[in-house]
């Protein structure tokens, strides 16, 4: 093989060499954007778990706080009958001085109880006679006609008491106002 031959055959050998290169190169081109897709997606993937996991934390802690800012409602509820009962005990003042050295007791009995809840985050709603009616912290327990304007308080029957913003019972009142007649209640 002359010299002319040799370089002929070799630009050849070159040339498929290139070609390989060529394909080889491509196909890691190729490999390398598959790659880059893969990564930019599991990134994605990464931050959406991510916000997802710290969304649920946020969501959870707020539960922890809602949970234990209202543990010792089932507590209050539970225990609403005792203070309304030391509640009509003490309104009445008892003649006989024995019984009243016992008051004096009770009331300081009472008095810490509800001072423990307070700090608890208990508040009483106790509407006065005349207050306006206000659904949002009052049950109407009966409408009765009065001189006073209607939606007024006529008479408290029971305290109502409030958890922090949660109300745990609404106060018992008598509101003023004209009730419905049996008669129209019968039409209707």
């Amino acid at each position: 093989m002359s010299g002319k031959e040799e370089k002929i055959v070799e630009e050849k050998e070159n040339e498929e060499v290139s070609k390989r290169n060529k394909k080889k190169f491509e196909k890691y081109e190729n490999e390398i954007e598959l790659l880059k897709t893969q990564v930019e997606y599991w990134k994605n993937e990464y931050y959406r778990a991510y916000a997802d996991t710290k969304n649920l934390r946020s969501s959870l802690e707020k539960d922890h706080q809602s949970a234990m800012k209202y543990r010792i409602e089932g507590f209050v509820d539970e225990l609403l009958p005792v203070l309304d009962s030391f509640y009509v005990v003490l309104k009445k003042e008892p003649e006989d001085p024995v019984l009243r050295n016992y008051l004096t007791g009770f009331q300081f009995i009472y008095k810490n109880l509800c001072s423990v809840l307070e700090n608890e985050g208990v508040k009483e709603i106790f509407p006065q006679v005349g207050d306006k009616f206000d659904s949002a912290s009052m049950n109407a327990v009966e409408l009765k006609e009065s001189e006073m304007e209607d939606g007024k308080v006529i008479e408290v029957y029971a305290k109502g008491y409030l958890l922090h913003d949660r109300i745990v019972r609404p106060a018992m009142v008598v509101v003023s106002g004209k009730p419905e007649k049996q008669e129209e209640k019968k039409k209707n």
